[in-house]
């Protein structure tokens, strides 16, 4: 056996002793870089005022600010992921924290639109590249278990809290040092993982003789992806009737068509349709889209209806979402205590009742609302739901998975909830644009007119949390799910060979 082959095949198959410390030191510097690309999807949202303001930039261009980050994130995360596979875990890894780590200075530097939004789809790029070598490391550090539920659990809760205390943090640091400075947070933590990777991380990738690449797929899904992602985000201001984006999607649905078409005839696919048939990796995913599309979404919707209708702060609105991050973090552990039991699907199908049933309570926010009133039960309710629907969620994408398309599965997780984010905020912020703007027109104030469209598309992200319970239970199979969290002693078994 070739030294590559032997690294690829034997990374960690001691699960004892210090490699046990050393693991979880690994676990640490991995958990930190997911932690900063998902922070960085919500950190700009309420310093966009801000930014705006002091780099003179158009309300046409400020949107690109976020849509360029997402745009590239959830465009490459797939091709990302079968990277990481290919060329190596830690490689990818190191990459993309290089890649990322440099655009987020870059990003702080910037003194016109002009060089902040390319930095942005360069901050994005390099967001998509870490994530899925990341958590593909951490699915081939630890077997199938009770250490995997715990590294998992953990994985979740900062899924969970990420954005959250990414719309915290931004709110801090525009208001008391710069918005300059929520980018610059980026670079000694990058750069600390830059030096830590090759010490505590290990090397592992497919162990196969020849890397074969799947360059038409590779196209194909991306363009497919960040033309979708494109369409959708910026279907709010232009509209969705109109014939750019209506070209936009059809499009984007012709090269999605045609890579399904190229992964059944390919000697390499990038990603190999067999995967799916892997019933509870599918309906992990299909919740993981509804979960995206409901969570992401009430964050932005929460955010202007702090901002715009109850006139709070950047670092007021940043301070309110303490609260559903704290849940979040608190109830981790009993979720991932559940789940360890064998109740993982009544798990993930309950937190999304939560997340779901929180959101719609936030329907009764009145125009001069008080957060004590008005928010805290339901940022409580969707803090602990995010507990229960990450971590399961997690770990059901990635049950049953063998080594060798881990980085694919995690890659497909995670655009499975990114996509999910673009498309719940695309049509949240529609209705709410809509609703307003006809209230308006019709002569109502301005804050009224505000709160009833937020009212309306809180409706819609709690029915698309909603939406996920009963897709839990039709596509998530309790036996392949309680067989895989059920492996606590067993040892990681060979990857099979590809076929």
């Amino acid at each position: 056996m070739s030294s590559h082959q032997i690294s690829g095949a034997i990374a960690y198959q001691d699960h004892q002793g210090p490699n046990q410390v050393h693991r979880w030191r690994a676990f640490a510097v991995l958990a930190v870089s997911f932690f900063m690309t998902v922070a960085d999807l919500a950190i700009v949202n309420v310093a966009l005022p801000t930014i705006g303001r002091k780099l003179h930039m158009p309300e046409s261009s400020l949107q690109w600010v976020v849509t360029g980050y997402a745009l590239t994130f959830g465009g490459f995360l797939l091709l990302g992921g079968r990277a990481a596979d290919l060329l190596g875990r830690r490689r990818i890894l190191m990459a993309g924290l290089a890649v990322f780590t440099a655009a987020s200075l870059a990003c702080g530097l910037a003194t016109t639109d002009s060089f902040l939004i390319p930095m942005r789809f360069a901050q994005g790029l390099g967001a998509a590249i870490v994530l899925p070598a990341a958590l593909s490391i951490v699915m081939n550090m630890f077997p199938e278990g009770a250490e995997r539920n715990k590294a998992l659990g953990i994985w979740g809760a900062i899924g969970a809290s990420g954005a959250a205390i990414g719309v915290m943090a931004g709110g801090l640091l525009t208001r008391y040092v710069g918005w300059q400075y929520i980018f610059f947070l980026n670079v000694p933590i990058g750069a600390a993982a830059l030096l830590l990777a090759p010490r505590l991380v290990p090397e592992s990738r497919l162990a196969t003789a020849r890397r074969r690449f799947d360059p038409f797929g590779a196209v194909a899904v991306t363009g497919g992806l960040s033309l979708l992602v494109y369409a959708i985000s910026t279907a709010p201001q232009v509209g969705w009737g109109t014939a750019r984006t209506v070209t936009l999607l059809a499009t984007s649905a012709v090269l999605l068509a045609a890579f399904v078409v190229m992964q059944t005839r390919v000697e390499a696919p990038l990603m190999p349709l067999r995967i799916f048939q892997n019933k509870t990796l599918a309906g992990a995913n299909a919740v993981g889209v509804l979960l995206g599309g409901s969570f992401f979404a009430y964050i932005f919707i929460g955010t202007l209806y702090l901002q715009q209708v109850l006139g709070y702060s950047p670092v007021k609105a940043g301070l309110a979402w303490l609260e559903m991050a704290l849940a979040s973090v608190a109830f981790a552990g009993l979720s991932q205590a559940l789940v360890t039991r064998g109740l993982a699907k009544l798990v993930m199908a309950a937190g999304m009742a939560m997340i779901g049933g929180g959101i719609l309570w936030s329907t009764t926010v009145p125009v001069h609302g008080h957060f004590l009133t008005s928010l805290a039960g339901p940022f409580f309710v969707v803090g602990v739901g995010t507990a229960f629907a990450f971590i399961p969620v997690s770990i059901a994408a990635l049950a049953g998975v063998a080594e060798r398309e881990s980085g694919l599965a995690s890659g497909l997780i995670n655009t499975s909830e990114q996509l999910g984010g673009a498309i719940g905020i695309a049509i949240a912020s529609t209705i709410a644009a809509t609703h307003a703007s006809t209230l308006l027109r019709q002569g109502a104030a301005p804050a009224a007119a505000l709160t009833s469209g937020f009212q309306l598309a809180f409706w819609a992200c709690g029915a698309i949390g909603l939406a996920a319970v009963p897709v839990t239970y039709l596509l998530v199979r309790r036996n392949e799910l309680a067989t895989a969290v059920a492996r606590t002693s067993q040892k990681p078994q060979p990857a099979p060979a590809d076929v």
